[in-house]
């Protein structure tokens, strides 16, 4: 008999109050376990004792409580995520408080890292449990149910799924991916979320400084930041953090990209990068910096800004137009091509942005793709994108000598008059982002592969990872699994949720244990070389010789 979904279960108990048997639905209100989940507060900045103590605390009690909601049957757990208030808020607080890559913990105590990492995980692998649908042949939700779960009680919106992105995407880019795809798939009100959310998105490229009068934006930098040093900061990280989460979800997940440009992304985007990273660039510049820690923070973080931003318009550029052309036929591709005349067409006056993206993604490459694609392409179109990318090259060396990190930091005591201007820097210092880009690796991933095999204490960690989301799986399954698909855990983890392991894999037996292997014979003892066990080996015996030994020349 095949087994029932789970909003289709029915499960028979005494009640407790009258002791009669009663019938419930699996999913219901008095099925949840009474546990109280904590808000989640981020790690402190200093390494103050009882700050330290109070975060290790309140971590923990939130670790263990993922982890105890993770080892629950299919249908406790969905009764727990569903009818758990406390659950939810503790899941938002994370993603809305949790450090980003770029929120460097200078100073934090090495049980500090080791218990948010620990965290990252534990709630890195609950979204991915609650994105599932079918966990196996026996636990499953009815793929329409399933999305009107998730969207009827919030457990995932759009503000959210932008967090995980940028939060779990370095390291877990194949699984969010499936998780995200699933959550659009199950239920396509989502997109009509997303395209009701994206002018408040959006409105981003028109942040608190830019209110004021497009022909008075210099006086107001040189007036005002110079002198405000937070809110000069506050732009600036509030800028990186939303290039950042909408390059980051565009990269996860490709297919929103339509969305995206029905709203003229490309041109709003590149517009905003020509009219503010440069003001930006010299207000950092020329402000009095006390501490140059604070100024190479500053300038990390907007060259961060301006490589996500170009980024995320190749993504766009790459999904809307060039991917459907290599994808298409011949007679289908003209829609595709004239989208991407029009877009580059409408950011060719935006001189500093076109440099910028050239230099990364060379326009004359895409170009010649649509040349090789279609023999009816306008050829004088082209070269006027062509030329006009050429001219945003006029007095800039194109090709960059080196790569300079940073900038030099103005002296506390010279300020403005300290700036020497150049013109090749914007490009090196974009190549310096570029380049440095995965120097830092915070919350990589809660399920990063590793780049070569694996043992001991790290191979345990891999185990670990996959058994905590498939607790029914013997260690010894898991093992030759990982061995399978180069110590990936991500890919193992996502094969078996798919059903597509290798036929070798799937021939054996899931509950397989690990057999532990002897340690090999130490060295010292199996020493073996060309003089092995003859008359002079003094490894092998007592006494040598010596009368046989010759002394000097022959």
């Amino acid at each position: 008999m095949p087994a029932l979904p789970l909003d289709e279960l029915q499960l028979t108990e005494r009640d407790p109050k009258t002791g009669k048997l009663r019938t419930l639905p699996a999913l219901h209100p008095e099925i949840k376990a009474d546990r109280s989940f904590v808000l989640y507060r981020p790690p402190p900045v200093v390494r103050d004792p009882a700050l330290v103590e109070e975060f290790l605390e309140r971590a923990k009690f939130i670790a263990d409580d993922l982890n105890w909601l993770l080892a629950l049957p299919h249908d406790r757990f969905w009764c727990q995520v569903i009818f758990d208030e406390t659950l939810q808020k503790c899941l938002d607080s994370y993603l809305c408080y949790a450090p980003r890559k770029f929120d460097a913990l200078l100073d934090c105590h090495p049980e500090v890292n080791d218990m948010q990492k620990r965290l990252h995980r534990s709630v890195f692998l609950t979204f991915l449990r609650m994105s599932t649908h079918k966990e196996s042949k026996d636990h499953f939700i009815t793929p329409s149910v399933f999305g009107e779960i998730i969207y009827n009680n919030f457990l995932f919106d759009i503000p959210k799924i932008l967090d995980l992105c940028v939060l779990f995407g370095k390291g877990n880019g194949l699984l969010l991916q499936k998780m995200i795809e699933n959550i659009f798939t199950q239920q396509p009100s989502y997109f009509g979320d997303l395209d009701e959310t994206l002018p408040t998105v959006l409105q981003v490229l028109r942040p608190p400084f830019m209110l004021c009068s497009y022909e008075n934006l210099s006086g107001f930098y040189s007036q005002q930041l110079l002198f405000v040093s937070q809110e000069l900061k506050d732009i600036v990280l509030y800028l990186c953090d939303t290039c950042t989460t909408l390059w980051a979800f565009l990269d996860v997940f490709p297919l929103a990209c339509q969305t995206f440009q029905k709203h003229e992304f490309c041109y709003r985007l590149a517009s905003f990068y020509e009219l503010a990273i440069p003001e930006l660039e010299s207000a950092i510049k020329k402000r009095h910096y006390e501490d140059n820690s604070v100024f190479a923070d500053l300038w990390r973080r907007i060259s961060h800004s301006r490589k996500k931003m170009i980024e995320a318009f190749h993504i766009l550029i790459n999904q809307v137009c060039l991917q459907p052309i290599l994808e298409s036929s011949c007679e289908n591709i003209q829609p595709f091509i004239e989208e991407f005349l029009q877009i580059f067409t409408s950011v060719l006056q935006e001189k500093r942005f076109l440099r910028d993206y050239d230099e990364l993604f060379p326009v004359e490459d895409d170009v010649s793709l649509l040349q090789q694609a279609s023999s009816t392409l306008d050829e004088t179109r082209t070269a006027y994108i062509l030329h006009a990318v050429e001219s945003a090259w006029e007095g800039v060396d194109r090709k960059k000598a080196q790569v300079v990190k940073n900038p030099a930091p103005p002296a506390a005591s010279n300020g403005a008059s300290a700036i020497v201007e150049s013109t090749t820097e914007d490009g090196e210092e974009l190549g310096a982002a570029y380049a440095s880009e995965d120097e830092a690796s915070r919350c990589a991933g809660a399920a990063a592969a590793p780049l070569a095999k694996v043992s001991g204490v790290e191979l345990d960690s891999l185990i670990s990872q996959v058994k905590d989301l498939l607790p029914d799986l013997g260690e010894g399954f898991i093992l030759a699994c990982l061995e399978q698909y180069s110590y990936n855990a991500e890919q193992v983890i996502n094969n078996i949720l798919e059903d597509k392991l290798v036929p070798c894999l799937d021939k054996l037996d899931r509950t397989m244990q690990r057999q532990l292997k002897p340690d090999p014979t130490p060295l010292v003892t199996s020493r073996c070389n060309v003089f092995q066990n003859d008359e002079f080996d003094v490894f092998s015996r007592d006494s040598v010789d010596v009368s046989r030994i010759q002394k000097g020349k022959r």
